[in-house]
C-alpha cells in the first residue's frame, strides 16, 4: 500500500517527546524523516533501558526514522542541515527557544528562503511572553495549566501518569502540519506554525475553565470518579475488584436507580433528581452506591449494569492492559531486537499495521553526508 506522504521529506531537529511524537506519526504515514540527533544522541534514548536495554520512549516515537548526528556548533554540519531543510517539504524542532534562531535556521529566515517550506517550532509557552525562556517539561506544564490541580483526590494534587502535555503538542503539531500541506496544495505556499505545550493543553481545560468563569464552579479532584457527574466513577465489589461505571443523562439515572438500586424512590427524592443536586450531595449518594456494589461480586455487577443499559468497565492495572482483548499490537525493528508496541490508533482500509524500524544513533549519518554531498558543495560555493 502508497502511505499517504509517501514522497513528503520531514526534517526534524528534535528531542524528548512532543515533536518526536508528531514526526513519528508522519513517518508512520510514510513520510520520509530525518532525525537530527547531538552527536551523544537524543537524550530520550537514555530514559530508561528497560525495552531491550532500550528506552521505553525512544522506540515508541522513533521507528520510521533515518538518524543522523551533527554538531550544529559546526559550520560543516550546518551547511549539511540547510543542504537537508533546502530540499524537505516540513522543518520542525523543538530546541529552547531561541536557539535554532542562533544557528541559522530560524523560522523567518528559512520561510524567507524556502516559500513552499512548512516550519513547526514546538516550545513549552510559546516563542514570546514572560515564561518562554523557561526549561518546560511535563510536569512543570501539568501543573502551571492547571491541570494538576483538577488531578488526584482531595487530600492532594497528582501528576497525570503519562506525558500528556508533551503528547498533546505533538498532536497538535500532527494535525497542524497535515493542514498545512492541505493548505500548500491549494496556495503553492507553505506555513509557519507554532506549538506550545502550555496551549496545547490549556486547550483541554476549557470546561474546568469555563466552568469557573461563567459559573462561579470550582473543579474538585474526585480520584476516579467524574468532578462533574455523579454517579460515575469506582466501586469496590464483594470481591475486591473495582467497576467504573457512568450515569450521564436522567433516563440513565431512572434506569440505575430501578434495575441496579433496587431504589426506585431515590429517582425524585430531594438532592438526588438532578446532576448538580447528586454533585452537592455525593457523600450521600456514594454511601447509597457502595453498599449495593459491596453486595455483588465484579461480574455479578457488571452484568447488572449491562442489563440496565449503562457503561461499565474495569478499572485495570497495566499488567492486565497489556493482556486487554481489545489492545491491538504490531512489530517493530528496533538495534535491540524485535519488539511489541501498541498499533496507532487510526485503522485504514482494515489493512494490517507494518511499522517500519527504529534507528540506532547515527545509523544514517553516513549515508545522509553522502547522497546531500553536492549539495553541500554547492551551499559552501554560494557562501
Amino acid at each position: 500500500m502508497t502511505k499517504a506522504l509517501t514522497g513528503i521529506t520531514v526534517v526534524a531537529v528534535e528531542q524528548a517527546v512532543a515533536a518526536p511524537y508528531a514526526s513519528s506519526r508522519l513517518a508512520d504515514a510514510g513520510a520520509r524523516v530525518i532525525k537530527i540527533e547531538r552527536p551523544e544522541g537524543d537524550f530520550a534514548r537514555n530514559y530508561d533501558s528497560l525495552v531491550q536495554g532500550q528506552s521505553a520512549y525512544f522506540v515508541w516515537l522513533n521507528r520510521g526514522k533515518e538518524s543522523v548526528c551533527l554538531d550544529l556548533r559546526l559550520e560543516g554540519d550546518r551547511v549539511l542541515l540547510d543542504a537537508l531543510v533546502s530540499s524537505a517539504d516540513v522543518f520542525i524542532q523543538n530546541l529552547k527557544p531561541g536557539s535554532i534562531a542562533k544557528l541559522g535556521f530560524g523560522t523567518a529566515r528559512l520561510r524567507e528562503r524556502y516559500p513552499r517550506l512548512i516550519t513547526c517550532d514546538i516550545s513549552g509557552f510559546g516563542e514570546g511572553g514572560e515564561y518562554s525562556h523557561l526549561k518546560a517539561y511535563d510536569l512543570i506544564v501539568q501543573a502551571e495549566s492547571g491541570l494538576s490541580a483538577i488531578t488526584g483526590t482531595p487530600e492532594g494534587e497528582a501528576r497525570v501518569g503519562v506525558s500528556v502535555c508533551d503528547i498533546s503538542a505533538g498532536m497538535t503539531a500532527h494535525s497542524a502540519i497535515l493542514q498545512a500541506l492541505y493548505s500548500r496544495e491549494l496556495t503553492g505556499k507553505g506555513s509557519a506554525i507554532q506549538v506550545s505545550l502550555f496551549d496545547a493543553v490549556a486547550d483541554w481545560m476549557n470546561v474546568p475553565v469555563l466552568q469557573h468563569d461563567y459559573g462561579n464552579y470550582r473543579t474538585l479532584r474526585s480520584g476516579v470518579n467524574h468532578p462533574s457527574l455523579a454517579p460515575y466513577g469506582a466501586y469496590r465489589c464483594a470481591d475486591g475488584k473495582f467497576v467504573i461505571f457512568s450515569v450521564q443523562n436522567d433516563r440513565e439515572w431512572v434506569n440505575f436507580c430501578n434495575a441496579f438500586l433496587k431504589k426506585p424512590e431515590l429517582t425524585r427524592a430531594p438532592g438526588f433528581a438532578a446532576n448538580m443536586d447528586r454533585l452537592g450531595n455525593r457523600h450521600a449518594l456514594d454511601e447509597v452506591v457502595q453498599n449495593r456494589f459491596s453486595e455483588l461480586l465484579s461480574d455479578e455487577a457488571m452484568q447488572e449494569l449491562e442489563a440496565a443499559g449503562l457503561a461499565y468497565g474495569r478499572l485495570n492495572d497495566i499488567p492486565s492492559v497489556s493482556e486487554h482483548p481489545h489492545l491491538r499490537r504490531a512489530e517493530v525493528e528496533t538495534p535491540g531486537g524485535s519488539i511489541s508496541v501498541i498499533a496507532p490508533a487510526a485503522i485504514f482500509n482494515s489493512e494490517p499495521v507494518v511499522l517500519r524500524p527504529v534507528p540506532a544513533l547515527g545509523a544514517h549519518t553516513m549515508a545522509i553526508r553522502e547522497e546531500f554531498k553536492s549539495h553541500e558543495d554547492l551551499s559552501k560555493a554560494v557562501r
